[in-house]
């Protein structure tokens, strides 16, 4: 299925189940369109998964052209932490929840990316990337953010993801 986003000669298919999930995501993109400094995306995921899974991710959608919070990158030396974390989250179009197993041990835990989903789930701008665990995994842990269709690695290569993700945030 091709969705309205969808530029022409892409070779990127959707299932209508995404179509539905993701439209709403996409007038976000678009109502947050002219903002000033803002970024395509903030990557939210788990600590432990900062210099591979959430790495791979950011690479691959910056080498779409997209562009991305990611907090490896993104918060300077000396920098409030927190503070650093709200400016991105207000400063960019829409949000990625990268749930993996290392997300789904902390959340109970009410730190950093709790706060995030918290911010992401209020403005609806989050959509959930799904990796090496499942849905119901992450029902067990996270209803609401459960609740939200995304995208999920067992169904498609990380790479795959990342290309529907650049042509979501893509003007």
């Amino acid at each position: 299925m091709r969705p309205r986003w969808s530029r022409s000669g892409s070779s990127q298919l959707y299932t209508p189940e995404e179509v539905r999930a993701l439209t709403p995501i996409r007038e976000t993109v678009e109502k947050r369109a002219s903002l000033p400094d803002i970024r395509d995306i903030f990557l939210c995921h788990a600590w432990d998964d900062r210099q591979t899974v959430a790495k791979q991710l950011y690479e691959l959608l910056v080498a779409s052209g997209v562009s991305v919070w990611f907090s490896e990158n993104d918060i300077g030396l000396g920098e409030p932490f927190l503070r650093a974390i709200d400016k991105g989250l207000a400063k960019s179009r829409i949000g990625l929840a990268l749930v993996t197993p290392a997300l789904l041990k902390t959340l109970p835990a009410a730190g950093v990316a709790d706060k995030e989903l918290s911010v992401l789930l209020a403005r609806d701008q989050l959509v959930p990337i799904v990796h090496n665990t499942t849905y119901a995994a992450l029902r067990e842990v996270s209803p609401m953010l459960a609740s939200r269709n995304g995208l999920d690695t067992a169904e498609m290569p990380m790479s795959d993801v990342a290309a529907k993700l650049a042509e979501l945030v893509k003007l």
